[in-house]
């Protein structure tokens, strides 16, 4: 197959190896730090946590791609490739061993956050440098597969990473410490492996004229408008992107509820709650995966509009049926049915933006993608934390959710007549 033999030849690329060497250790440390983040936050003995302390746990793992993201690309012009993996790597490993010292001290909470933001406002510098990189070493030729290869092996690696902390925490009790700074030993891991590369061998070249920073900034800025006022234009584009941002706030509130109930209402052993959220965890994920299967034989006979206006009402009816018994087993189905619709209605929007906006502006329209998919989320567990009982048994919740589903199924349904 064309796809096999592409990455035979991708894999003997010496370079290529060692780039994506760095991105396995850098994102596999990001799984292992989200998950000890949320487990300290949700799971620890010590702990109450609440449907606030988790919200604000989302902000600090997901406002600073959303803030962040778009300039990033502004300084990276600026900088060395390689030398953004290494330092900000050993940036990381440093911050990440200082929220495990923060752990042990039992220090205030907003002292722990913002160790917590600082180390996940670096990773965006780290991925968008692993992304500008990768054509310093992948010929043209085959720098498509290279880019769908590299960040799936480092998705892959994030979620072995997850399991790992996963692992280390259900099997050590009061082990939050140990795993942040099992993150922050793979942080380094990935900082020595990107010294295997030369200085300058993943560019900017030198010899090229750039902007002044505060003009680069500013342009992108303006960028940034320029390409909401041309989604304006492009309703189709804009429509989808307003059910997506719509279908990730339900998956953003639902998700806070089920870590509330896998801590207080299902088990009163963390270990048990915690392994209760893996299972649901990996119970969306395997919806995910069942999205990405279905959603390109659905959509070529329903339409993109129609098939996220099936998923929306589908999301409208499964989610309360299933969720509001709240019991695991119903709720473990819920999480599937979830993860299906959300994934379905991303690949279905990712195609309509891609097939609508102008190649010019496509960049553009995507990273204010990025920023709702983000801000959507955050916020969803904001609102969830002003409805969510300590238990997390929230009918209100359930029945709001679906009825913003049913709302977004019904434009949907409107507009793919329009």
């Amino acid at each position: 197959m064309p796809v096999v033999r592409d990455l035979r030849v991708l894999l003997r690329l010496k370079n290529f190896r060692r780039l994506l060497a760095v991105r396995l250790l850098s994102q596999g440390a990001d799984g292992v730090y989200q998950v000890a983040l949320a487990a300290y936050v949700v799971f620890s003995p010590e702990r109450q946590a609440t449907p606030a302390a988790i919200a604000s746990a989302m902000a600090v793992l997901l406002l600073p791609y959303s803030l962040v993201g778009p300039f990033a690309g502004v300084l990276l012009d600026r900088w060395r490739r390689r030398q953004v993996l290494l330092y900000g790597n050993l940036l990381r490993a440093g911050l990440a061993a200082g929220t495990a010292l923060l752990i042990l001290a039992s220090v205030p909470d907003w002292l722990f956050y913002t160790s917590a933001l600082s180390v996940t406002a670096v990773n965006r510098f780290v991925l968008a440098g692993l992304s500008a990189a990768l054509p310093r070493v992948v010929d043209a030729d085959r720098l498509v597969i290279a880019n769908s290869l590299s960040p799936t092996a480092g998705t892959l690696a994030a979620a072995a990473g997850g399991g790992l902390a996963f692992l280390v925490r259900l099997v050590a009790a009061d082990s939050d410490a140990a795993v942040v700074l099992l993150g922050a030993a793979l942080y380094l891991a990935s900082a020595f492996a990107s010294l295997r590369m030369g200085r300058e061998l993943l560019g900017p070249d030198p010899d090229v004229t750039v902007p002044r920073l505060g003009a680069a900034l500013a342009s992108t800025a303006r960028g940034l408008w320029s390409g909401l006022r041309h989604l304006a234009r492009r309703r189709p584009a804009a429509r989808a992107l307003a059910a997506m941002t719509l279908a990730r706030f339900c998956y953003g509130a639902l998700t806070v509820m089920v870590l509330m109930l896998s801590r207080y209402a299902w088990t009163s052993a963390e270990s048990e709650g915690l392994a209760l959220l893996g299972l649901a965890v990996a119970v969306s994920a395997a919806g995910f995966f069942t999205a990405a299967v279905v959603t390109p034989w659905a959509a070529a006979r329903l339409g993109t509009g129609g098939w996220m206006a099936v998923c929306a009402g589908a999301a409208a009816v499964l989610e309360p049926a299933l969720g509001l018994p709240f019991a695991p087993a119903t709720t473990m189905i819920a999480a599937f049915v979830l993860g299906f619709t959300t994934q379905a209605t991303k690949i279905a929007t990712d195609t309509v933006v891609q097939t609508t906006v102008d190649d010019t502006y496509r960049g553009r329209i995507f990273a204010l993608y990025d920023m709702l998919f983000n801000v959507a989320f955050v916020a969803a567990a904001g609102v969830a934390a002003l409805m969510l009982p300590p238990d997390g048994r929230s009918p209100l919740l359930i029945l709001v959710i679906a009825g913003l589903y049913a709302l977004s199924a019904a434009a949907l349904a409107r507009w793919r007549r329009a």
